[in-house]
């Protein structure tokens, strides 16, 4: 049902969903492996769609913390409420550019982790930025960040496609950046794990 469901919203909403297929094991993996969440107590994670990564950060959790997913599109938020029922689990059904808000509403000034499986590459720039700002401030100086982006790296602008690098947009708000590349995956993509710079 998962496939089916993501399958109907690629084709519908591609600007939405960014992806021909639901995420690979081995991307999951590749994704969650970096973050600290056998001790987290908040986890945060941008676009859960089908909730691929929704169940990686779940299967690594410990019994007593939160996962704040941020989703927009409704068929998803749906499906996700029917497929987890997971105390841990809370559908925030916003743009991720609000999760500073969003934590402070919950008495939370950081978070744990952030994950993120947005399609930056066809957002607005000014979104963009938006986004990756508050995932900085999110981690705070001790956190974890990581964002994938597929190989082809491509978006429209005033329709026509050019190359986009979100690694480029990373610096502007983390100090130490790594990336990887996962081949195991509909289409490759590579993998980025960032945090901010840490105080002494």
């Amino acid at each position: 049902m998962g496939i089916a469901t993501f399958a109907a919203q690629a084709i519908e909403e591609f600007q939405s969903t960014a992806a021909i297929a639901p995420s690979s094991r081995f991307l999951a993996d590749a994704m969650a492996g970096p973050l600290p969440l056998a001790q987290a107590k908040t986890v945060v994670e941008f676009g859960p769609g089908t909730g691929v990564m929704t169940r990686a950060l779940l299967d690594r959790l410990p019994h007593d913390a939160r996962l704040l997913s941020f989703e927009i599109n409704p068929r998803f938020i749906e499906y996700l409420g029917e497929e987890f029922v997971d105390p841990r689990l809370e559908i925030v059904p916003i743009g991720a550019e609000n999760v500073m808000d969003e934590l402070s509403k919950r008495g939370l000034d950081r978070a744990d982790a952030v994950l993120s499986s947005l399609g930056l590459s066809l957002m607005p720039k000014p979104l963009v930025q938006s986004i990756l700002e508050g995932a900085s401030k999110a981690i705070g100086d001790w956190g974890v960040f990581t964002q994938f982006q597929y190989f082809y790296r491509m978006r429209l602008e005033d329709g026509r496609p050019s190359y986009y690098d979100v690694g480029r947009a990373l610096p502007e708000h983390f100090g130490s950046i790594q990336r990887r590349m996962i081949v195991r995956n509909l289409p490759p993509a590579f993998v980025y794990e960032c945090r901010t710079p840490r105080r002494s």
